[in-house]
């Protein structure tokens, strides 16, 4: 059995939904198939707030028949494979679904079979992760319950969704510590396999003041490779030149982990993918450097700024105006320039909110200086943008 359809969108999270709602609102006859397996859908930038217990884990989920266009048609498989020169895509049933364009956003695949012994603990031992829904509730009881000790939180060397994700829920936890008279007893340690903590400047010197402030030991060039949960040891090696023999040992009570990410396997097995496995776009107009009636936005594109909910938002009108140009047979006009946006809370209370481009030059949103810790984003972050999601961005109305 085929189904064809005039575009197919792979992926039915916030850059699939809200492209195909931004399409529908251009044009409501056009036919669009959305292929999801899922029958949840999250607003996964709450989960931070999750882990330090002051969001509601069940507000963060709804049912994925609530955010599906109505116009467009829901396709309750996986992806298996592409055909870009036939314009087909081979579903896990093994149904062929044929299209004339094709939008690529699964999303981006977490890979915690990577460290060893991690599936085994992960819930448990004072082993939590806030980059799964299942598991955010249990980070803010180890930080709840935490008497002192060692206190690690970890950054792998992949892209990962949210870039500031593995260091917020850091700064969450030491003000935590501080207002609960735990502080004086904890040893906080920041396992980076990056080189610095953040890549734009201006947030960086906000940043490592937080650190300073939180007496956070910071380790760059480091790589988990292994947890052994019931004797509560973590172990890394050292990546790049300098390091690359270090192995390091490392105790801990409570260990936040943030696992390797990449493209999905059905991605990177693919040939629209580039060397590194992501979706092979132009990073201005979002169309596929080798298929020209593929494009792809989102955490699996190949786009070269962090996957972040922020960027979808700026990717999606530029996407839809190009797709549409193709469609028409006419020029491509639209062009991204990276941006995306960070919102870093450094405490209870306090945010930095950090927007910048593909050259990591700030591009801010509010007439203030974005790089000093503010009660109102943090509010934004916590009360705003959730609500935006809901009602705005996924139904294509910004």
């Amino acid at each position: 059995m085929t189904n064809q359809h005039q575009i197919v969108i792979i992926g039915g999270g916030n850059a699939g939904i809200s492209t195909a709602s931004q399409l529908l609102r251009k044009n409501k006859k056009l036919d669009i198939a959305i292929i999801e397996p899922s029958e949840k859908h999250y607003y996964q930038p709450a989960w931070t707030l999750v882990g330090a217990g002051v969001f509601d884990i069940n507000k963060t989920k709804r049912s994925e028949a609530s955010v599906m266009p109505k116009q467009a048609k829901w396709i309750k498989q996986k992806v298996v494979s592409f055909q870009p020169e036939e314009n087909t895509v081979t579903l896990d049933n093994n149904e062929k679904v044929n299209y004339q364009y094709l939008i690529v956003a699964p999303g981006i695949q977490l890979n915690w079979h990577e460290i060893k012994g991690l599936k085994e603990t992960l819930g448990k031992n004072g082993v939590c992760s806030n980059y799964s829904f299942e598991q955010a509730p249990y980070t803010w009881e180890c930080i709840r319950t935490f008497k002192g000790g060692k206190a690690l939180f970890t950054n792998p060397n992949t892209p990962v969704k949210c870039g500031g994700a593995p260091h917020k829920i850091m700064w969450l936890a030491a003000d935590y510590f501080k207002k609960h008279n735990i502080f004086d007893k904890a040893e906080i340690q920041y396992w980076s396999g990056g080189t610095r903590l953040f890549g734009v400047d201006k947030y960086e010197k906000t940043l490592k003041k937080v650190a300073d402030r939180d007496k956070v030991q910071m380790n760059f060039f480091t790589k988990l490779v292994e947890i052994d949960g019931p004797n509560k040891k973590a172990k890394f090696v050292g990546i790049g030149e300098k390091n690359k023999d270090q192995v390091y040992d490392v105790e801990f009570d409570f260990i936040h982990v943030t696992p390797p990410q990449s493209a999905p396997d059905f991605i990177r097995n693919s040939s629209l993918a580039n060397a590194a496995g992501w979706v092979d776009v132009d990073k201005f107009t979002l169309q596929h450097l080798r298929y020209k009636n593929i494009f792809s936005l989102g955490d699996a594109s190949s786009l070269p700024t962090s996957r972040t909910g922020a960027a979808i938002r700026k990717q999606a009108p530029v996407l839809v105006k190009n797709l549409l140009a193709v469609m028409e047979g006419k020029e491509l006009t639209g062009s991204y320039n990276g941006y995306t946006s960070c919102p870093v809370v450094t405490g209870y209370g306090k945010l930095v909110l950090c927007e910048f481009d593909y050259n990591n030059k700030p591009i801010e949103t509010f007439p203030i200086d974005q790089s000093k810790e503010r009660w109102s984003m943090y509010q934004l972050k916590k009360k705003v943008l959730p609500w935006l999601y809901w009602n705005k961005i996924l139904p294509g109305k910004m």
